[in-house]
């Protein structure tokens, strides 16, 4: 019990800031923001808020919200966190239809292409599937449980995705190397590597090129799969790597910077526009109160290589140009006050610059107290 409370308390502890999430439905339906235990939702059709509903009543999470997504088809959309919940909401209505309880706070959440399943990784980085109703309905048995399918040792699990055909998860963790890779996950063979110390060492200031602040904070490909724009911690834009899947390359194509106070912490796109979603925030800080959650958006039209020109000028839309603006921008950011805005995050600003390497760089323990953690991991494995 002490083992497991300690191990409980260090990755915990180790995770405490919670960045904002951007989520963007595949056909451009609606864009989702989580900023702490909140879930805002515009529908882009109507451009208008979308009201939640969920069977416990309240608010979606009593705790921040770690992971976020929309199935392939747009139907489902998942949240989770550390209140160690995953809801399961219906996009045509809202409503959250399933409720899964974890053992232990979640890092990371998707759902089968065919919307049948749900996986979700917690802190330990053991990665958990659920059976969802046909349809996604509710109508499942009282014992399905989630099942154990595979896991990561001692590492929290990023991010997850389920491949096109369905077959394969993929898996990503902290690994403590700063670098963006190209896979064949079919015969599990690395393709390419992008290292991105490489490429920032100029752009950043000389005390923020060491590993903690070049930790990659999202990775997102562009609709027609031949862009991935890369969130870097400390760095005030997005990177733009060039992917070619014929020839097997990832290759740096450019940098977009935007206002030094914005460091994106997600990033989003869909498979029906070409515009790139980033959003800033974070939760989780020392003296915040629920009235600083506060997000701020910038949005990158041309989200496409063959779109992207090589001038920086216009690469972000201005508040004006968003679609359904000032409606938007209040449903997601939460204000539409500048100095307000401004105030919150110039001190979100400061714990990005210092806190993100704590969620995302990997832990180096001494080989005692591995073997500590594999027994402590074990044991209770075997009392389940």
């Amino acid at each position: 019990m002490e083992d497991t409370a300690v191990e409980e308390a260090e990755v915990s502890g180790a995770a405490e800031f919670a960045p904002a999430l951007i989520a963007a439905h595949p056909h451009g339906n609606s864009v989702a923001v989580a900023i702490g235990p909140e879930l805002r939702v515009c529908d882009l059709k109507a451009g208008s808020p979308v009201l939640s509903s969920d069977d416990c009543g309240g608010r979606s999470h009593s705790d921040a919200i770690r992971a976020i997504c929309f199935s392939v088809s747009g139907a489902l959309f998942a949240s989770a966190g550390d209140d160690k919940l995953v809801k399961v909401w219906k996009t045509d209505s809202w409503r959250c239809i399933r409720t899964i309880t974890s053992e232990k706070r979640v890092s990371a959440v998707a759902i089968s292409n065919n919307d049948l399943y749900v996986t979700f990784a917690d802190k330990f980085g053991v990665v958990w599937l659920v059976t969802l109703g046909e349809d996604g309905t509710e109508q499942v048995s009282v014992d399905n449980k989630p099942v154990s399918i595979l896991g990561h040792y001692c590492s929290i699990i990023t991010s997850m995705k389920f491949s096109p055909d369905g077959r394969f998860i993929a898996t990503a963790d902290r690994d403590f190397k700063i670098r963006v890779r190209m896979w064949d996950y079919i015969n599990g063979c690395l393709l390419d590597t992008c290292q991105v110390r490489d490429k920032m060492g100029e752009l950043l200031e000389p005390n923020e090129t060491d590993d903690s602040s070049l930790a990659i904070a999202d990775i997102c490909p562009s609709n027609d799969g031949s862009l991935v724009a890369v969130a870097i911690q400390s760095f005030n834009g997005v990177m733009l790597l060039a992917c070619d899947v014929v020839e097997k390359k990832l290759s740096f194509l450019k940098v977009i910077t935007t206002e030094k106070s914005y460091i994106p912490t997600s990033l989003a796109s869909n498979f029906s526009s070409d515009l790139l979603w980033t959003v800033m925030g974070a939760s989780n800080m020392p003296n915040q109160a629920s009235s600083q959650l506060l997000t701020r958006l910038r949005i990158i039209p041309c989200f496409q290589k063959d779109l992207i020109s090589s001038d920086n000028s216009h690469a972000i839309l201005e508040d004006s140009e968003v679609p359904h603006g000032e409606k938007l921008l209040l449903a997601l950011q939460g204000s539409l006050d500048i100095a307000k805005q401004e105030e919150v995050l110039a001190s979100v600003l400061a714990a990005l610059k210092v806190s993100m390497h704590k969620m995302l760089v990997k832990k180096n323990y001494s080989e005692e107290r591995r073997e500590q953690r594999k027994r402590g991991r074990n044991d209770k494995k075997i009392k389940n």
